[in-house]
């Protein structure tokens, strides 16, 4: 179980770049559905709010990452 769980562990800042990498290449395909769904500056807004979440969820995993190096 241990081995299993360790997959999940983000150890390196490489392996938190590609995690973040990942939510910004969701929350761009997101953002591109909502500016269809809602045309105008409601579906602008919606996108703006995905990016800005990866911005917000990558600083927190590198934040993470250094205070458990600090251990």
């Amino acid at each position: 179980m241990n081995r299993i769980k360790s997959l999940f562990i983000i150890k390196t800042k490489f392996e938190a770049f590609m995690v973040i990498y990942a939510l910004a290449l969701g929350a761009t395909e997101r953002g591109a559905v909502y500016m269809h769904q809602y045309p105008g500056i409601g579906g602008q807004l919606l996108a703006l709010a995905c990016s800005g979440a990866v911005f917000m969820a990558g600083g927190k995993i590198l934040d993470a990452l250094e205070y458990q190096r600090g251990f």
